[in-house]
C-alpha cells in the first residue's frame, strides 16, 4: 500500500471509531500524525474533532499548525473565513462564541497575520474593509500602515459607486469606524488639507443621517404603506437601515456628539485656537473674537483660522437649525418624537388687531350708555403701525404647544447668529457657499423650512415669499401633493406663511387670497350637537407693541382664529378710512362676532362710524350676524333714541325669510349650519325689538327676530362659511 494510501486508510478509519471510541480515534490520528507529519489531511481531521467538541484549546493549536505548515489548503482558508465572519458578527450564539474563543487562542502575531492574510483573500469592497478594521481595532499598531489606505479606498468606491446620497454603506465605514482610529492615534501623520476634507466627509454624513426625512427613509424601508411611513407613531419604532449594512451597525448613537468630537481632534490637530468643554453659545463667541483679528493673520494662518470659524460656526449653525426645525416640525424626521404634538409655523402676531384688548369681562356696561360712550371716545389705539421694524423682534409660544419653547428659541437664535456670521466676511461667505454647494444643501427641506423661518423674523418678506415657493418646489420634488378634503400640512403652512408675508408687505388683497385659499382646506371637526371643538390659543390681556412673531399650532382649529385675524386686519384699514366703504365695514361687523367682546371697542368705533354716515347698506347682515349684543346694537339704531339710522340690511326677501337654507357656496354641504334656538330667545326678544315694532317695517322686524333664532348657532360655522361663500365678494372689496 502507497504512503498516500495509508493516510487515507488511517483518516477513515478514525472517522469510523469518532461515534462509538472518540479516544480510539484521536490514538488513530496521532499514530498518523507520527508516521505521516507532512500530510495535510491528518492534522485537518484531528482540528475536526477537537472543533466539534469544542475544545477551545486544542482546536486553536491544531488551526495554527495548519495555518504555519499548510497556508495555501482552501480548506484552511475555509476555516479562517468562518472564524473572522464571526469576528465581524453581532450574534451571541454558543457557536459564534466558541469560535471567536478559538481566534482568541492563537498569539497575537498569528491574528494579525492571519487577519492581514484573511483581508486579501477578499475581493468584495465592504467585506475587505471590514476585515481589516478588525485588523485595525485589534492592532492599533497596524494604523499607520493600513489606516488612511482604508479610508481612501471607501471614499474611491463611493465615488465608483455613484452613491445618490451620503449615507451610503462606504461613507459610514469610513466616518464612523475608519477616521477615528486614524485622527486619534498620533503616530499617524495627516496633512492640513486632507483633515479638512475628512471632516468634511464626516460632516455632510453625519449631518444627513441625523436630518434624513420620511421620504428618504422609504426608500430603504422596501414595499411598505406610504400612510404607515408618513404616520410618526408607526415612524418612531421603524429601524432605518443603510443598504449593504445589518441593522445594528446602520444604527448611530449621539451622531452629533460623534461629529463635533470630530472636530475637537481635527482642530488640536491644526492648531485651532481650542477651548475645551465649551456650549454652542460659547463656541459661537469665540469664533465672533477670532473674525475681528483674523485679517491680521499672514496668509498660513489666515487660511487656518478660516477654516476654523466657518467648520466650527457652520456645524453650530446645522446643529441648532436641526434643533429648531424638529422641535416645530417634528413629523418631519425619522426618530422617536412626540406623536401627538402639533407642528407649529412662524407667524407675524396679530393678536392685538383689536387695539383696546383690557376690557373688564365682569362689568356690563347697559348698550344704551355703552354706545354713548363708544361715541364720545376717539379710538385711536387699533391704528397701530404695522411694520415695528425699529426694535428687536420677540417670538412668543405658548408652554402648551412647546414644553421646551426656551431652548427651541434658543435654537433659533444661535443658527441665526451663526448664519450671520458665516456671511459677515468674504472669505467666510466664500467657503461655506462652496461646501453648501457640494452637500446641495439647496435640496434639503428642513433647512429651507429653518431659512424662511429667519427670513421672516429678519423682516425679508419679499424674500421669505421667494423662499415659500422654493419650499413648495422641494415639497414636490420629495413627494406628490396629496390631494385632499384637509389639504397637507405643507400646503397650509405654506399658504398662511405666504398670507402673514403678503400682509406685513401691506398687500392686503393677497393676504386675503392665500387666507381664503386656506380656508378651503379647513375642515373644521363637528362634534356631538354641530359644535365645533375650539382649541385656540388662549390669548393674554396684555401685548408687545410693535411686529412681534409667534409659534402657532399648524392645526385647522388653531389656524382658522389666526385667519380670521389677518382678515380682520386687512378689512379694519380699508373700513375707517375717511372715504366711506360699507361693504368693507359690514365685513369688519361679522369678523368682529369672533372672540366676543375683545372686539367691542372696534365695534363701537364702527358704529360711530355708521351713526357719522347716517346710513349703512350691507345685505349680508343677516346670513351671518348671529351676535345677540351686536343685533341689540343694530336693533337700537332704528329708533328714535338711536338716531333713526337708515339701515339696508335686507337681500331679497325670500332669501332673508329662508336664513335656514343660506346661498351655496364651495363646501357647503360639509358646513351645514346647526339651528339650536337660544334658551334666552324668549327672554331677549322684547330686548332686541324694543322700540321698532311700532312704525318700522314689517320686514326688518321679522328678520330681527328669526335672527335672534338663530343665535344658539356656532359661530365657527358661520364664520367658516362666510369665508369660503363670499370669497369673491371679499377680494373684491379689496381690488
Amino acid at each position: 500500500m502507497s504512503a498516500q494510501g495509508d493516510c487515507e486508510f488511517l483518516v477513515k478509519r478514525a472517522r469510523e471509531l469518532v461515534p462509538g471510541d472518540l479516544w480510539a480515534a484521536k490514538a488513530w490520528l496521532i499514530t498518523a500524525r507520527s508516521l505521516y507529519p507532512a500530510d495535510f489531511n491528518i492534522q485537518y481531521e484531528m482540528y475536526t474533532i477537537e472543533r466539534n467538541a469544542e475544545r477551545t484549546a486544542s482546536a486553536g493549536r491544531l488551526l495554527y499548525d495548519m495555518f504555519v505548515n499548510f497556508p495555501d489548503q482552501p480548506a484552511v482558508w475555509r476555516e479562517i473565513s468562518v472564524i473572522t465572519s464571526a469576528l465581524r458578527n453581532d450574534s451571541q450564539d454558543k457557536q459564534t462564541q466558541f469560535l471567536r474563543g478559538l481566534f482568541e487562542t492563537l498569539p497575537g502575531r498569528v491574528q494579525c497575520e492571519m487577519l492581514l492574510k484573511a483581508t486579501e483573500q477578499c475581493f468584495n469592497t465592504l467585506e475587505r474593509a471590514e476585515m481589516l478594521l478588525l485588523l485595525l481595532r485589534r492592532f492599533p499598531e497596524t494604523v499607520v500602515q493600513h489606516g488612511v489606505g482604508l479610508g481612501e479606498t471607501l471614499l474611491d468606491t463611493e465615488s465608483i459607486e455613484d452613491q445618490e446620497s451620503p449615507v451610503n454603506c462606504f461613507r459610514k465605514l469610513f466616518v464612523c469606524d475608519v477616521l477615528p482610529l486614524i485622527i486619534n492615534n498620533p503616530d499617524v501623520r495627516l496633512p492640513a488639507s486632507l483633515l479638512y476634507k475628512y471632516l468634511n466627509k464626516a460632516a455632510e454624513f453625519y449631518i444627513n443621517y441625523v436630518t434624513r426625512s420620511t421620504q428618504t427613509e422609504s426608500q430603504y424601508q422596501g414595499s411598505q404603506d406610504s400612510s404607515d411611513i408618513m404616520s410618526p407613531s408607526k415612524r418612531s419604532s421603524q429601524k432605518y437601515v443603510i443598504d449593504g449594512l445589518t441593522e445594528k451597525s446602520s444604527q448611530i448613537t449621539d451622531p452629533w456628539e460623534r461629529l463635533f468630537k470630530i472636530l475637537s481632534v481635527v482642530g488640536m490637530r491644526c492648531e485651532w485656537q481650542m477651548d475645551k468643554g465649551r456650549s454652542f453659545g460659547d463656541i459661537l463667541h469665540r469664533m465672533k473674537d477670532l473674525c475681528r483679528y483674523i485679517s491680521n493673520f499672514d496668509s498660513d494662518a489666515h487660511a487656518k483660522y478660516k477654516n476654523q470659524v466657518v467648520y466650527s460656526t457652520m456645524l453650530v449653525f446645522f446643529k441648532n437649525a436641526f434643533q429648531y426645525v424638529s422641535n416645530i416640525q417634528p413629523s418631519l424626521f425619522q426618530g422617536p418624537n412626540t406623536p401627538n404634538q402639533a407642528p407649529l409655523v412662524l407667524l407675524e402676531d396679530v393678536t392685538n388687531i383689536y387695539g383696546d384688548t383690557d376690557i373688564d369681562r365682569n362689568k356690563h356696561i347697559h348698550k344704551k350708555r355703552k354706545l354713548a360712550e363708544g361715541r364720545e371716545k376717539t379710538m385711536s389705539s387699533d391704528d397701530e403701525d404695522p411694520s415695528g421694524k425699529s426694535r428687536s423682534r420677540h417670538i412668543t409660544v405658548n408652554k402648551a404647544d412647546l414644553a421646551n419653547s426656551i431652548e427651541v428659541l434658543e435654537s433659533f437664535k444661535l443658527a441665526r447668529e451663526s448664519w450671520e456670521l458665516l456671511y459677515s466676511l468674504e472669505s467666510l461667505d466664500k467657503e461655506f457657499t462652496r461646501i453648501c454647494l457640494a452637500w446641495k444643501t439647496d435640496t434639503w427641506l428642513w433647512l429651507r423650512i429653518f431659512l424662511t423661518d429667519m427670513i421672516i423674523y429678519q423682516g425679508q418678506y419679499k424674500k421669505a415669499i421667494s423662499s415659500l415657493h422654493h419650499l413648495a418646489a422641494l415639497q414636490g420634488s420629495h413627494s406628490p401633493q396629496q390631494i385632499t378634503g384637509q389639504g397637507s400640512l405643507e400646503n397650509q403652512r405654506a399658504l398662511i406663511q405666504l398670507a402673514t408675508c403678503h400682509f406685513a408687505l401691506g398687500e392686503y388683497r393677497q393676504t386675503c387670497e392665500k387666507v381664503l385659499d386656506l380656508m378651503c382646506c379647513i375642515l373644521l371637526p363637528i362634534q356631538e350637537g354641530g359644535k365645533v371643538q375650539e382649541e385656540q390659543p388662549k390669548v393674554k390681556s396684555k401685548f408687545r407693541k410693535g411686529s412681534d412673531l409667534k409659534l402657532w399650532p399648524c392645526t385647522s382649529r388653531a389656524i382658522m382664529p389666526y385667519c380670521l385675524h389677518l382678515l380682520l386686519a386687512c378689512f379694519k384699514l380699508r373700513a375707517f378710512t375717511d372715504s366711506r366703504d360699507d361693504m368693507a365695514l359690514g365685513h369688519v361687523v361679522v369678523l368682529l362676532q369672533h372672540e366676543w367682546p375683545r372686539g367691542e371697542n372696534l365695534f363701537l368705533k364702527a358704529i360711530n362710524k355708521i351713526c357719522q354716515q347716517g346710513n349703512f347698506q350691507y345685505e349680508n347682515f343677516f346670513n351671518y350676524v348671529t351676535n345677540i349684543d351686536m343685533l341689540e346694537e343694530f336693533a337700537y339704531l332704528r329708533t328714535q333714541e338711536g338716531g333713526k339710522i337708515h339701515l339696508e340690511l335686507l337681500p331679497n326677501q325670500a332669501m332673508l325669510i329662508k336664513t335656514s337654507s343660506p346661498p351655496m357656496g364651495l363646501l357647503q354641504q360639509e358646513f351645514i349650519p346647526v339651528l339650536q334656538p337660544s334658551i334666552q330667545t324668549a327672554d331677549r326678544h322684547h330686548t332686541v325689538t324694543r322700540g321698532i315694532t311700532k312704525g318700522v317695517k314689517e320686514d326688518f322686524r321679522l328678520a330681527m327676530e328669526r335672527q335672534v333664532s338663530r343665535c344658539g348657532e356656532n359661530l365657527m360655522v358661520v364664520l367658516h362659511r362666510f369665508c369660503i361663500n363670499e370669497k369673491i365678494l371679499l377680494l373684491q372689496t379689496l381690488a
